[in-house]
């Protein structure tokens, strides 16, 4: 039976891209939030959904993280990795060289990637944000009379009809996007992923508020054990000022013994420990121009 994956849409999203990606013959359900995403998994309305979880400029989406451990209890079961081109698109009624846009519309981690392109051709035009650079581009697509724009994706140009006027206009030519895979099925990933790069264990820490130097235990807890950590972050457990958890990436499959020492010795110093999920690493080889953004 086919697979049911809820993705961040509308059609031709870079989510979009990632889910054709990893399963290309899957039914896919496209939604207008991240949220929305998640909760279909939860309501059973699909069976899967793919959101994205961190940009290399703009850094963690906040909101992935927090609706994961706040509202939902949903295992990360893989990630992929794709490379980021953005791009400067118009309805082709308004593809002139003299066309001025009144507004530029995209999603808010698209128009922090292309800060200096803005500040430099575009600088006062206001900026609207959207759920997604493709509901960015659809917004163009369905006011032809209007003197917009929107920043999107080549597939999303071409899927609402749009004229690409600029391309590549992102400030740093390594821009990638790392999607995560969500589900409480076991996955089967089939799609056409060209690198894979090993397994991740995602962990969810609490620290006890009375435990003089707890963070340091807990990195000592990894390190003694030549454990590759390659993230960790802090957010608000949302309880009070300075109250917070650790989402640390251990870059090894779940085993029965390292991991499972960590936790114990974790939980011995009165740390909370959750497993947010044990899972294959995917990258799509890199297409993104080798040449440098022109900042002037």
């Amino acid at each position: 039976m086919s697979n049911k994956i809820a993705y961040l849409g509308p059609k031709a999203t870079f989510t979009d891209l990632a889910v054709s990606r990893l399963f290309p013959h899957a039914t896919k359900i496209p939604m207008t939030t991240i949220p929305g995403c998640l909760d279909a998994v939860q309501e059973g309305e699909a069976n899967i959904a793919v959101v994205p979880i961190e940009n290399a400029i703009e850094g963690s989406v906040n909101i992935t993280i927090d609706y994961l451990i706040h509202e939902v209890q949903l295992p990360i079961k893989g990630e992929v990795t794709i490379p980021i081109s953005q791009h400067f698109m118009v309805h082709p009624n308004h593809a002139t060289s003299d066309f001025k846009p009144e507004i530029i519309y995209s999603h808010p981690h698209a128009l922090a990637q292309c800060h200096k392109f803005l500040y430099r051709e575009w600088k006062g035009i206001p900026r609207e944000e959207v759920t997604s650079t493709a509901a960015a581009a659809k917004l163009v697509h369905d006011h032809p009379d209007q003197n917009i724009a929107a920043i999107a994706n080549e597939v999303a140009a071409e899927e609402y009809g749009l004229t690409i006027v600029n391309e590549n206009i992102h400030d740093y030519v390594y821009n990638h996007t790392k999607f995560i895979v969500v589900s409480n099925e076991e996955i089967d990933f089939q799609g056409h992923v060209t690198v894979e790069c090993g397994w991740k264990t995602t962990l969810m820490v609490t620290l006890p508020s009375d435990y003089t130097g707890a963070l340091h235990q807990v990195l000592s807890a990894f390190a003694w054990r030549k454990l590759n950590l390659s993230k960790i972050e802090s957010r608000p457990l949302k309880t009070g000022l300075g109250n917070y958890f650790f989402i640390i990436d251990v870059e090894m499959a779940l085993d029965e013994v390292l991991i499972p020492g960590v936790i114990a010795e974790l939980e011995a110093l009165g740390c909370t420990v959750s497993i947010l999920g044990s899972y294959p690493s995917f990258a799509v080889e890199n297409s993104v121009k080798k040449e440098a953004v022109q900042e002037n």
